[in-house]
């Protein structure tokens, strides 16, 4: 069986576990699709779960490739697969608890499975998936936006929250934005209607009547946004299971997973110009210890990429 490089873990800690190494490469079953990972991306949740956070929840079994994100090439399909052929340009975000994005090769399910945005590289596209299906999720599903209504965004710089504006947009909503001093220019590039340095200004006094909020911040940032919002608003966030201390108001925590549909409207939204993914650091697979090292920062400017190929 031919081998292939891949990081993984073999204990919880910090980012000194993540071991790059050769391993054998996976094969496909009846209804998956091996994919030739030319890209990944790292997102805050790698550096959770790789530190034992979230293992209550995710169950791994150890060692375990880290790792949701792909955009890749198919190099070979199951037997039962019908919607997929070698050769095809795909990204996806990995179900939780299947072997992970951090590798040269991966088996995905065929049914999570998009064809990747054609007007993105491989590195941008792997930007994509998990941080663009929270906010997809996040709007939609859970916040039940509207063209026309009022939505704030937390952290408005960041993987989530960059896409949370852009998607907004697309939506037909007014976007207002908070970041800190550097990426006020940023916001205004993705389109904010208002844009919000929360270093220099407090939100909740340029704010008000708000239809939805997406905090990725959580915190005293949460505590304080319960007040902008309009009767019959929502707070959806990535960090907190959120119930308002307030009546009229209501708070949901944002599940993601997979979701194929998602990513082919997320496509389209990119090769309509109405998607840009924010990469501001591109590394090598090999360096993903770094990788995580700046995530853990909490001031990431849109995404870290890995380049595979």
């Amino acid at each position: 069986m031919p081998d292939m490089k891949a990081v993984r873990i073999k204990a919880y800690g910090g980012p000194e576990v993540l071991t790059y190494e050769d391993m054998p490469r996976p094969i496909p079953g009846p209804k998956e699709v091996l994919v030739r990972i030319h890209a990944a991306s790292i997102n805050p949740a790698d550096w959770k779960v790789r530190a034992g956070y979230f293992k209550e929840y995710i169950k791994l079994t150890l060692p375990a490739i880290l790792g949701w994100d792909l955009s890749g090439i198919v190099e070979s399909v199951g037997s039962e697969v019908s919607r997929f052929k070698t050769g095809d340009e795909v990204y996806a975000m990995q179900e939780s608890g299947k072997s992970g994005t951090y590798a040269e090769y991966t088996t995905v399910n065929e049914a999570i499975l998009a064809l990747k945005p054609r007007t993105l590289d491989h590195v941008r596209a792997a930007a994509i998936p998990l941080a663009g299906l929270t906010a997809w999720h996040g709007l939609k599903e859970f916040g039940g936006l509207k063209a026309g209504q009022k939505v704030l965004i937390h952290g408005a710089a960041g993987g989530v929250g960059s896409f949370a504006v852009q998607i907004a947009k697309a939506m037909g909503a007014k976007v207002i934005g908070t970041a800190q001093t550097r990426n006020q220019s940023l916001l205004k590039e993705l389109g904010v209607d208002q844009a919000i340095d929360y270093t220099a200004t407090p939100f909740e006094k340029a704010v008000s009547d708000v239809d939805l909020i997406i905090d990725t911040v959580g915190g005293d940032t949460e505590k304080r946004s319960w007040a902008v919002l309009k009767k019959g608003g929502i707070l959806a966030s990535t960090v907190s299971q959120a119930s308002s201390p307030i009546p009229g108001v209501t708070g949901k925590l944002i599940a993601n997973r997979p979701n194929a549909e998602g990513l082919r409207e997320l496509a389209a939204l990119a090769d309509a110009g109405k998607l840009r993914p924010i990469v501001e650091t591109v590394l090598p697979l090999s360096e993903v210890r770094k990788g995580h090292e700046l995530s853990q920062t909490g001031h990431v400017r849109g995404k870290i990429a890995l380049k595979v190929v």
